[in-house]
């Protein structure tokens, strides 16, 4: 009898043990909200994460402000935003941690012949100044200006590097990347701005005070029109063990390769 209890008592530690061990990589989950700029890039590291943990994964692109709100609510684990915090942001308790560097596209119609402007050029065609294409070497067309909706990273990481705060006049402010870009794409006097890693063959982008926006030209710095990626968290509150797992392997140089791939330059790298 007693040999046949500890028989069992050994079994059931066998299982527990089995169990523990089966869970290691696929217990809890992370989530993540914010920038749709950032859904090529998080898409990619969130399904590779995956794909070697076994933990779920998941991202909602609602925006940067929205994403920076949700996380200081306590409604996800990591927020995404294409803009740095501002002071009364850190102040809140948030910390800001950047994942890499992205540029601002401007985007216009393929049927436009325009192929470069200067980033004076750009602001004063964003703040009405200049409002027909003919007027910087293009068809006699009227400009159409699309942009992001208050709140966008890319709004503010646009309008910051162009010094048109408050001072855009657009025809239609839009809530996602695709839409500026579908937007742009079906209008022949439109002109948009869009994360380099989103835009498709369907506009066409500008190079800007000569610059084309490349890896290259983001990563040196001469394509001035960029901004970052940055993983927003709670100063004084410690991840789960999900999300710590997942912020340590995105900045790790070990993501550099998907980060690169996703068109966007990692902050992170092997010398890192």
């Amino acid at each position: 009898m007693k040999r046949m209890i500890t028989m069992m008592m050994a079994a059931v530690l066998a299982l527990t043990m089995l169990a523990g061990c089966g869970s290691t990589n696929t217990t809890g989950s992370v989530s993540t909200d914010g920038s749709t700029s950032m859904e090529k890039v998080i898409g990619a590291l969130g399904e590779a994460f995956q794909n070697e943990t076994g933990i779920s994964f998941t991202y909602n692109p609602t925006g940067s402000g929205s994403g920076i709100k949700a996380v200081q609510e306590g409604r996800c684990d990591i927020g995404l935003s294409s803009r740095e915090l501002k002071t009364e942001e850190k102040e809140a308790g948030l910390s800001g941690t950047v994942l890499a560097y992205d540029g601002i596209a401007i985007i216009v119609n393929p049927e436009n012949p325009v192929a470069d402007l200067s980033v004076e050029t750009i602001a004063r065609i964003y703040t009405g100044e200049i409002t027909n294409w003919s007027e910087v070497g293009g068809n006699d067309v009227e400009i159409v200006l699309i942009g992001r909706e208050a709140g966008s990273g890319t709004r503010d990481g646009f309008e910051s590097i162009t010094d048109t705060e408050d001072a855009c006049r657009y025809r239609q402010e839009l809530t996602s990347t695709g839409d500026v870009i579908t937007t742009v794409a079906q209008n022949p006097g439109a002109i948009g701005y869009a994360s380099v890693a989103s835009v498709k063959d369907t506009v066409k982008a500008v190079t800007v005070d000569g610059i084309a926006p490349t890896e290259e030209t983001i990563k040196d710095g001469s394509y001035v029109v960029q901004r970052p990626f940055v993983l927003v968290t709670k100063t004084d509150t410690e991840l789960s063990d999900a999300a710590f797992k997942f912020f340590t392997y995105i900045t790790s140089a070990e993501a550099c390769d998907i980060i690169s791939a996703a068109g966007v330059v990692p902050a992170y790298s092997e010398g890192n």
